[in-house]
């Protein structure tokens, strides 16, 4: 089966929050001892993603 991709477009504003959130989760897996591998994949993808003006 074929994984389809996504594209959303942000505001500064909302890149900030969603990178604050998957921080914020971030942070609470590893007081768990849990696993961030996917999760530190993903932030990274988000901070590094081109900026689009619209």
């Amino acid at each position: 089966m074929k994984k389809r991709k996504f594209k959303i477009y942000l505001t500064t504003a909302e890149n900030s929050i969603v990178i604050q959130s998957l921080n914020r989760l971030r942070n609470t897996m590893l007081r768990e001892n849990r696993d961030t591998g996917c999760l530190d994949e993903l932030l990274l993808k988000v901070m590094c993603a081109p900026v689009k003006k619209v």
